[in-house]
């Protein structure tokens, strides 16, 4: 079946292709065109399509809408951004300088009656009505990472961020239009889909809120049959599943610990410890060379890891020890594959007058054919082991600076709710172990998860945490948030979990590894559901949950829809206020577990989504502005 990824990469190139279906056929000369996309565009873009694609495709230049950009004649220009008053505002402005000959523009929201109606005043003003060919809602108003992971916003993601939807000055104007901004970027993944989704939801929260908007939404729209997105004709027809998948929209405030929790896969590390956004990692290398005044040099490296990269798309779920072991094999096996094409080089400088060397000269050049047709191959191999090489080297440098090894298996050990080696204060008063910040995440994860702490013991904590340099505000605000959380229903409890250490691999420890391990502990995590995955297994399975609202907006509303008991096998699942890559994590492995081998009808495929991914330290930033919050207050 094919995925969100692949329908919002289809719709684009429809739209780069002028709207235009792609002919399957052998393409033709494309047609040169311009692209002129704004922020919002180009976060959609630029992990899906990439540069050298964009060129296939024609697009001989592509800039920001806001830049300064000079005039090309003869040459459509394909407009790409949201239907901001400012966006129409600089379109207006090319209109009237007559930058293009031919404008095709592409709203990613749909573009509302009062704006199109700005749009045709400032066309009319230019005397260029004629040059507009198109004008197109494309509701793409969210970001595809990967075949099972999307976002909603990267830029100004502040805007409807955890620290956004609960701050305690919000208005419920503000309020109605953030959630109205989630409702409109929802929308637009299920009119990419092509499918009307079963809603469920908890109550009473901003995830019930969102809910209610999008059914609302869903119900206009396919009551409205002459633009329904949702109609379609018999040949899209074949493209669906006849069981509708299931949306289930939660609050961030389900499970506060995840956020907080130090990780040990690899995609997870890169993005708790490099800051991975939009599927591109920003590594400092030290370079070998010195700079004048005798320091070591270091430059940045940008890494792409995309989806045609085999071992991140392998890897990026193994825990990081693993990952280190199988960029040290593919090393090895480029090498061994660089020897052999020397090898054979070495070979052919035999002495060319016998008839040994004859023979031996053809059967080595059809071998060395062979070797140089697969050297573009071994060239892109050896480029990604050395980008790997880069990522890993960053976060094993992070993970002995700040032990990260030594937190993640505490806080594996809290949430499993298993006895701790050493007692937590020690861990928070020892300056070696983690930044203030990463201290404050494992104290965070002990009080959340901790049912109660007598008041003097908190103090002792505070005081120590404030000896390591650690802002209290975060913990000022999930102290207010447990209480809340204990009169709405007992926190969620965490089971499972936990890890066990495995002796380090030989091939890692050894003097001839890229990486040094020693000191570093090779854990293995049990496999266990965290509390998302258990919501979405409950719900996948029609069992428990019942108090969870439903919704279905095919149904004409009656005072309580009919619920399905059947058990669905396509999931999508939002987070309201920011997700990560723990919980996704966990829910790919939940779906490969609960579908074994099989794969097509019956295999059950879950999707995860989220306003926008925050790491640990983004995440505690915005309990602190929180937390500083209500001292203002007080």
């Amino acid at each position: 079946m094919t995925t969100l990824r692949e329908k919002q990469i289809g719709a684009l190139k429809q739209m780069l292709n002028l709207n235009q279906p792609e002919s399957k056929v052998i393409a033709p000369e494309p047609v040169w065109k311009v692209l002129i996309y704004d922020r919002y565009g180009q976060d959609i873009i630029s992990p899906l399509i990439s540069v050298k694609e964009l060129r296939e495709m024609g697009i001989t230049l592509h800039v920001q809408l806001h830049s300064a950009r000079d005039p090309i004649p003869d040459v459509p220009a394909v407009y790409f951004c949201m239907p901001s008053d400012e966006n129409l505002v600089r379109i207006g402005q090319d209109l009237q300088k007559n930058i293009y000959d031919v404008y095709h523009l592409n709203f990613i929201s749909p573009l509302s009656r009062q704006r199109l109606e700005d749009l045709a005043t400032a066309a009319l003003q230019a005397n260029c009505v004629a040059n507009i060919h198109k004008v197109f809602d494309q509701y793409l108003n969210f970001i595809s990472l990967e075949d099972d992971l999307f976002i909603l916003r990267h830029q100004n993601s502040d805007a409807i961020s955890y620290y956004a939807i609960n701050r305690g000055k919000i208005k419920d104007t503000e309020m109605e239009a953030i959630m109205d901004s989630i409702v409109d970027s929802l929308f637009s993944v299920f009119a990419t889909l092509g499918t009307v989704p079963i809603i469920r939801c908890p109550r009473g929260n901003a995830a019930e809120m969102v809910a209610e908007k999008l059914d609302k939404k869903l119900r206009e729209n396919l009551r409205d049959t002459r633009n329904s997105l949702f109609l379609m004709d018999s040949t899209q027809a074949g493209n669906f599943s006849f069981q509708r998948p299931l949306l289930i929209v939660l609050d961030r405030n389900v499970d506060m610990a995840t956020p907080l929790h130090h990780t040990w896969t690899y995609q997870a590390l890169a993005h708790d410890v490099l800051d991975l956004s939009l599927n591109r990692v920003i590594v400092e290398e030290t370079a070998t060379s010195k700079s004048p005044s005798g320091r070591a040099r270091s430059k940045n490296r940008a890494c792409d890891l995309d989806h045609s990269d085999r071992f991140w798309a392998m890897h990026k779920g193994s825990p990081f020890p693993t990952v280190a072991e199988a960029i040290q094999e593919e090393l090895e096996e480029y090498r061994s594959s660089e020897d052999d094409v020397k090898r054979l080089k070495a070979s052919m400088g035999i002495d060319n007058e016998s008839d040994a060397a004859f023979s031996l000269m053809t059967d080595n050049t059809a071998k060395l054919t062979s070797a140089v047709n697969s050297l573009p191959q071994l060239m892109e191999k050896k480029r990604l082991i050395d980008m790997h090489t880069t990522i890993a080297t960053g976060i094993l440098n992070a993970i002995k600076l700040r032990r990260l090894d030594t937190l993640f298996e505490y806080e594996e050990k809290i949430l499993a709710g298993g006895a701790l080696e050493k007692p937590l204060m020690e861990i928070l008063s020892d300056p070696e172990a983690g930044t203030p910040e990463d201290k404050m995440r494992l104290f965070l994860i002990y009080y959340i998860c901790t049912d109660s702490v007598p008041e003097v013991e908190l103090d002792r904590y505070a005081l120590t945490l404030e000896g390591a340099g650690c802002d209290l505000q975060a913990f000022s605000y999930i102290k207010r948030w447990k209480s809340y959380a204990k009169m709405a229903s007992a926190p969620s409890q965490y089971s499972g979990g936990g890890t066990k250490t495995v002796s380090m691999f030989s091939k890692l420890v050894s003097k001839g590894s890229s990486f040094v391990m020693e000191g570093v502990k090779n854990l293995v995590v049990k496999r266990h559901n965290l509390p998302v995955t258990r919501i979405v297994d409950q719900l996948m399975e029609s069992r428990g949950c019942d108090d969870y609202r439903y919704f279905d907006p095919k149904q004409l509303r009656a005072t309580e829809p009919t619920r399905s008991k059947t058990v669905a096998n396509e999931a999508i699942v939002f987070i309201v206020g920011g997700g990560n890559y723990i919980e996704y994590q966990n829910l790919v492995d939940y779906a490969k577990n609960k579908s074994g081998a099989t794969t097509g009808p019956g295999s059950r495929r879950v999707v995860y989504g989220s306003s926008t991914l925050n790491n640990s330290k983004q995440f505690l930033e915005q309990l602190s502005l929180l937390g500083n919050e209500m001292s203002e207050k007080s």
